[in-house]
């Protein structure tokens, strides 16, 4: 069987990877490298019959596992774009949410803003590659046990933490973050080396040097046999039929079309309209109770949920949020470190932020300069993005 797997760049000027691969005789058929998006059409031909497999850059998705409640049904996975609403920097509404493998209490979740998902499979489409599967660039990277896994792309590093988690980005900036997040370890973590880079001065890791194959050879074994795919719900591809079928079947439907239309009334219009609102309103409902599980009995959801925000917003226990921002003010001066969102946990007395920051530095000094204030503060995942570092903090007061 051969295989054509194309990596996209994350902006139409970036260089676009391909190769065709045989996966009989595990050999490269040929290779090769893309000035920008316009040329995807020269591939048509080397695609020919072949369905192509398409990398993502995983800079634009963010990966995640995420708790879900216990015994949790179905229905749960609706509610998990507002689970995870905390941790993004956009509104929910401008992401797709993918749901990937499952693992006990913990669902898997790719997030990819629609204007990116809609942006690569226009450049396959414009260039007539029939694409159906899309898989983060860091999932076709081999996984390691209880490890880590590094590839090297031109200047561009994807280092792959488990079956479903992973970053990728410059090597000048995540090397030394790799580096800062082995040394905290609590014990050595192994790491295959796919990249064939020097990593003599990364502290705390046990290295395996992988053979050097091409970058493009190891991630088209791996996506090969992968089974997850951003193409999903609204932006899942149908298979190609046969072209003389789909002429008359386009003709059968706009047949078809024109008479439910004659046949259609306001009644059914509206009956459809209250059906739709009913079922709209159940959603909403089971999200909200999802967020807020002690919300109790509500007529108007909007009052309701504003009332339980401005109750967090008033803090608890000994210190209120406005009191912690005010002790907090300094730190937030001195690194330029800005919170893009903010949630107050009354009962903890605990902020969570979603933090911006020129550098990873910046996020670490704001760090220790909050616990000089006296305040707990771990951090969560950290992402670079157009230049700046995202990371998610919780402060918690410790009296």
């Amino acid at each position: 069987m051969e295989q054509l797997l194309v990596r996209l760049g994350a902006t139409e000027s970036d260089p676009i990877s391909w190769i065709v691969y045989s996966t009989s005789e595990e050999e490269i058929i040929a290779s090769g490298e893309l000035t920008h998006a316009d040329d995807l059409a020269t591939l048509r031909e080397r695609a020919g019959n072949r369905a192509v497999i398409a990398l993502a850059p995983s800079s634009e998705v963010l990966l995640k596992w995420v708790t879900l409640p216990p015994r949790a049904g179905r229905k749960v996975l609706s509610a998990l774009p507002f689970m995870l609403e905390d941790e993004l920097a956009t509104d929910i509404s401008e992401q797709f949410f993918a749901i990937g493998p499952k693992q006990g209490d913990k669902q898997a979740v790719a997030v990819v803003s629609h204007e990116k998902l809609a942006l690569w499979t226009q450049w396959l489409g414009d260039a007539g590659l029939f694409c159906d599967r899309l898989i983060p660039d860091v999932l076709a990277v081999p996984t390691t046990e209880n490890g880590w896994s590094l590839l090297t792309m031109g200047e561009q590093l994807l280092v792959r933490q488990d079956t479903f988690k992973g970053i990728q980005g410059e090597q000048t900036w995540l090397l030394p973050t790799l580096s800062h997040f082995t040394a905290q370890h609590d014990g050595p973590v192994n790491i295959t080396n796919y990249a064939g880079i020097d990593l003599t001065d990364t502290p705390n890791i046990n290295v395996n040097d992988a053979p050097l194959d091409l970058p493009m050879q190891v991630l088209a074994k791996e996506a090969m046999t992968s089974n997850f795919n951003l193409l999903q719900g609204d932006y899942k591809v149908k298979r190609q039929t046969n072209t003389l079928w789909s002429q008359w079947r386009v003709a059968a439907v706009l047949a078809v079309l024109v008479l439910c239309t004659s046949l259609i009334d306001k009644g059914v219009t509206l009956y459809q309209l209250k059906a739709e609102n009913a079922a709209l309103k159940a959603q909403i409902d089971s999200a909200v109770k999802q967020g807020f599980p002690n919300l109790g009995a509500y007529r108007n959801v909007k009052l309701k949920l504003q009332s339980e925000l401005d109750k967090l917003a008033l803090g608890g226990g000994n210190a209120s949020m406005l009191i912690m921002l005010e002790q907090l003010t300094p730190a937030f001066s001195s690194t330029k470190v800005k919170p893009q969102t903010l949630r107050f946990d009354a009962n903890r007395t605990e902020i969570r932020i979603q933090a911006m920051g020129k550098t990873f530095e910046s996020l670490e000094q704001f760090r220790r300069q909050a616990e000089a204030a006296g305040f707990l503060v771990e951090q969560g995942a950290i992402n670079n993005r157009d230049d700046m570092v995202i990371g998610t903090v919780s402060i918690r007061s410790a009296s």
